[in-house]
């Protein structure tokens, strides 16, 4: 895969050098290219924004400093075969990153990733780029940061975790919260290691029985304890045919049961009555 960043600060994306993400790139599994937007400016103050149209606070940057560096990143990735490039616009205003998302973009062979800064980035020239390519804006979460680099940082982690041999075993991810799978729409349940006992806590029974079904069905449990007590948001959304007999009786147990009238507004599960949250 080949990641291109655009960016008026070059030196946040640092961290691309290290953990899975720089060991992916040391073995040529990652193809990363970090470029100072202001490369593509002609000023002597190398100015990459101006006051917004209709008036009203903050600056909005430019689009030919965006236009130009763009243009050379795409140039350049066509020249030396990059694939089919695909557009990440991090913004606050985007749809949510998603481990669903995550997957579908670790299957792209070119990442264009365009963190802004300021108010963002004149409209024109997401509209221009969408011409040529997919272009996906993109908010990890509901809140508002200086600048769009540290929504990279995120969304390159997760992705490249998932391309092939960048973990060490290749179904570490499989039982990830939100994974595709038994997993989506749940939060992964508590984990433990050696020793078996500090400080006076022992870690489960189940975990040292040897009893593969019984330890699948407790992570299982536990998987549904979590997002229940967490994000109940998510297990109102889940569809009832997701969930076995035994999921259902979990879940009974947590206060939980199919709403016969809540599909046609997106929810299928509701607290039982009576069931203190």
């Amino acid at each position: 895969m080949r990641l291109d960043v655009v960016t008026i600060f070059p030196e946040y994306l640092e961290p691309l050098n290290v953990s899975l993400v720089g060991k992916a790139r040391a073995r040529g599994q990652l193809n990363v290219h970090v470029h100072d937007l202001r490369d593509w400016t002609y000023d002597r103050h190398n100015t990459v924004d101006d006051t917004p149209y209709g008036g009203g606070p903050g600056m909005v940057m430019k689009t030919d400093p965006w236009g130009d560096a763009l243009d050379t990143v795409l140039a350049d990735g066509y020249e030396t075969g990059a694939g089919a490039p695909t557009l990440i616009v991090p913004t606050p205003s985007g749809r949510p990153f998603t481990q669903e998302l995550a997957v579908e973009l670790s299957e792209r062979p070119w990442l264009i990733f365009t963190p802004a800064r300021y108010e963002g980035i004149d409209r024109r020239v997401m509209d221009e780029y969408a011409t040529r390519m997919p272009v996906h804006e993109v908010s990890i979460g509901d809140y508002v940061l200086a600048g769009g680099e540290a929504a990279v940082l995120v969304i390159t982690e997760a992705v490249a975790r998932l391309l092939p041999g960048v973990l060490g075993n290749a179904e570490s991810h499989r039982d990830d919260s939100f994974a595709p799978g038994a997993m989506a729409g749940l939060l992964e349940g508590p984990v433990y290691t050696k020793p078996p006992v500090w400080r006076g806590r022992d870690i489960p029974e189940v975990l040292l029985s040897g009893h593969h079904g019984k330890i699948a069905r407790w992570r299982r449990d536990e998987a549904l304890r979590r997002t229940t007590a967490h994000r109940p948001d998510l297990i109102e959304r889940c569809d009832p045919k997701a969930f076995d007999k035994k999921d259902r009786e979990m879940l009974s147990i947590l206060g939980w049961e199919p709403d016969p009238d809540g599909e046609p507004y997106g929810r299928f599960w509701r607290r039982a009555e009576g069931v203190e949250e």
